[in-house]
């Protein structure tokens, strides 16, 4: 039987990984298909959005930490450390830089929804990088649940 901190990895893995999936490919794609309000639907996806990425960012430490504690030095030449890294990179790029570009646009666009107004363009192409870099992290994601081994 896997003592306590492996099964912690393990649960922390998938979490990270099934919430990005059931998130960005099951619940947005629902909200936006049956809202009849788009902004609405965006507005909860994106909350989604934030809050899978506030959970990235607690679980990727926690892993790093994890792997740098049960393997020491080394721990950076394993596949895990650097897709566990590469996904918290990019979680960070996200929620520190990508998100907050997109709300500053909604909130330059107001009182109009972003889509209909002069920033429409601009947000569409942050809106396409960040989807971009959704399915880089998640795919990432698959490869770190079959490199999760603690061996």
């Amino acid at each position: 039987m896997k003592n306590l901190p492996d099964l912690l990895a393990a649960w922390s893995v998938a979490l990270w990984v099934g919430g990005l999936w059931a998130i960005g490919y099951l619940a947005a794609p629902v909200l936006f298909y049956h809202l009849d309000d788009k902004v609405v639907a965006g507005a909860l996806a994106g909350r989604m959005f934030a809050w899978i990425g506030w959970v990235g960012l607690v679980l990727g430490v926690w892993l790093l930490l994890f792997r740098l504690g049960r393997f020491g030095a080394r721990a950076f030449k394993q596949a895990f450390f650097w897709l566990a890294l590469a996904m918290w990179l990019l979680t960070l790029a996200q929620l520190f830089g990508i998100q907050p570009l997109m709300q500053e646009l909604k909130d330059q666009a107001l009182p109009q929804d972003v889509m209909q107004s002069l920033f429409r363009d601009r947000f569409e192409t942050w809106h396409g990088i960040a989807s971009g870099v959704y399915l880089l992290q998640s795919l990432l994601g698959l490869a770190l649940v079959a490199k999760q081994s603690t061996r």
